[in-house]
């Protein structure tokens, strides 16, 4: 028998993976009116807004910086940066992992309420609808409703 040949065995571990690979897991939070989510991969906590300080001249997407266990760590609306409407109240800041940016830059984003942590199948992923967009993963269908997929790497480029 070759080396490479594929038994029922490794044929079904090969499925298994196949649907591992298949599946991804996303926080789900409110940004105004709708659901958006990120990849999970990028969040490193989720914390209670607190006392920000301005920065002058920073870009009008910032909101401020806070001390976050001895890091300072920008706080950036995302309804500002991606033109979303304003209505609601932020309450909380997703944290992401700074090590998955470039720049390694501690970074939150200002967000009114985080709902919870789901695996989507990317069966369930929609391309997103501007295709010169690399802020948006892509919209996921989920319970009649659409979740709009962003990538915090590239929403902030």
């Amino acid at each position: 028998m070759r080396q490479d040949a594929i038994t029922p065995e490794t044929a079904e571990e090969n499925e298994d993976e196949e649907e591992v690979a298949a599946e991804v897991q996303v926080l789900e939070f409110q940004l105004g009116s709708e659901t958006y989510c990120v990849d999970i991969e990028y969040v490193s906590e989720i914390v209670d807004k607190g006392q920000l300080t301005a920065v002058p001249n920073a870009p009008n997407y910032v909101e401020g910086v806070m001390d976050l266990r001895g890091r300072t760590t920008s706080i950036i609306n995302p309804k500002s940066l991606l033109n979303i409407d304003e209505a609601g109240e932020s309450k909380r800041i997703v944290i992401f992992d700074p090590n998955k940016f470039q720049d390694e830059a501690a970074t939150g984003w200002l967000v009114d309420e985080v709902y919870q942590v789901v695996r989507v199948s990317m069966n369930d992923v929609e391309e997103p609808p501007l295709e010169k967009d690399d802020a948006i993963e892509g919209v996921i269908k989920r319970d009649g409703e659409l979740v709009i997929w962003i990538s915090p790497v590239h929403a902030i480029e």
